[in-house]
């Protein structure tokens, strides 16, 4: 069976056998739970820990000024929508990507119903985030993009989609690691943190690392004082109070709902699979822990090594960068290591999101918080 072993939650720690990976890093995910207080490798110093991996998505250094950023790029008139392309990116660059779809996106990130990746290409998680949008906005219900819903993306977020960034020492100064595929070289690792400048920006700003390239096809991601044109998104900081949370496995989404029941955030999230379905029934919020560990345990699994290997932490790690346990069995909402196959590949009963999507929710929730799956 496999255990996450989380960083200590006030002076205990605990020892999640848990979600994780097999042979392919979103591969499995099940889980049962115990009080332990050792403090071991799920303990981190402040150089490079669960501070660095939360500041990846909080830091403003390198933002170009918010007068600058607060431009309008997508604009409708007559019905007609037009988005503007910043100095030097070209239609040709975008490839087949839709500048309707790529504003669309960067709006709804900030609404706090997340697509997922931008990418600029509408898909299920798109689609999703559009569904509830409408919903919490009085929209007609529907997935599709029409002049209603563009009027009313842009009179609440301004039409304000591209933004620049220089990337800092900061950024290029940090440690990056070469990821096994393994679980021996993987336990062998300090963590299992960024690969590259590249993969933690694109992370940064919840974009495909193919889209960030494209935007920026000449820029190298490892020099400091590299300017880059990158998407507007969210800011990762919820403000409503949460009251509710529901995993909606027959829609792939994982909402967050206020003291009346309304929705007021929702994420894409890969939920179980026929074979290995996630649990019915009420659990609650039991702890929140970044930089969660994760322990394979051959004893309870029928594939993978003869061994017990405990992974370390990192955006990386099998659960990414953030674990919200639920109580019951150690199930937990957690991060990927993949976020562009959140929604779209299935797992062994844990509840997947983004890394960016986890941190986000995981500080707008806190323990006891009912947790329903329907």
């Amino acid at each position: 069976m496999k255990n996450i072993l989380i960083a200590p939650i006030a002076a205990t720690a605990l020892v999640l056998i848990s979600c994780g990976q097999g042979s392919n890093a979103e591969d499995d995910d099940t889980a049962t739970a115990q009080a332990d207080t050792r403090n071991d490798r799920s303990s981190f110093d402040g150089s490079g820990g669960e501070d660095d991996f939360a500041a990846n998505f909080t830091d403003r250094e390198g933002y170009d000024d918010e007068g600058a950023a607060s431009q309008s790029e997508a604009s409708q008139q007559n019905g007609r929508f037009s988005l503007t392309l910043p100095e030097g990116v070209t239609s040709s660059m975008l490839g087949d990507r839709s500048k309707k779809m790529i504003a669309v996106q960067v709006m709804l990130d900030k609404s706090f119903h997340s697509p997922g990746v931008i990418d600029g290409r509408m898909g299920g998680n798109t689609e999703r985030a559009i569904e509830y949008y409408r919903e919490a906005n009085g929209l007609p219900a529907g997935t599709g993009v029409d002049g209603e819903l563009l009027d009313s993306l842009i009179r609440n977020f301004g039409g304000d989609v591209f933004r620049t960034y220089t990337i800092t020492e900061k950024d290029v100064s940090r440690q990056f690691y070469k990821i096994p595929e393994e679980f021996p070289e993987m336990a062998d690792m300090e963590k299992l943190g960024y690969r590259d400048a590249k993969e933690m920006l694109a992370e940064r700003f919840h974009m495909d690392q193919d889209f960030l390239t494209a935007l920026n096809p000449d820029a190298d991601f490892s020099e400091a004082g590299t300017k880059l044109v990158i998407v507007s998104h969210g800011d990762n900081m919820l403000d409503a109070k949460i009251a509710k949370i529901e995993i909606r496995k027959g829609e792939n989404s994982v909402v967050g709902l206020d003291e009346a029941g309304n929705v007021v955030v929702s994420y894409p999230a890969t939920i179980g699979s026929s074979d290995f379905p996630s649990p019915s029934g009420t659990m609650e919020v039991a702890a929140i822990a970044p930089a969660p560990n994760y322990t394979f345990d051959p004893e309870d699994q029928q594939w993978g090594p003869d061994k017990t290997f405990i992974i370390p932490p990192g955006p990386n790690n099998p659960v990414g960068g953030t674990w919200i346990d639920l109580g019951k069995e150690g199930y937990g909402i957690h991060g990927s290591p993949d976020p562009q196959m959140v929604a779209k590949r299935a797992s062994h009963g844990c509840v997947r999101l983004t890394n960016w999507d986890a941190a986000a929710f995981a500080k707008a929730v806190s323990p006891g918080i009912p947790v329903v799956f329907v």
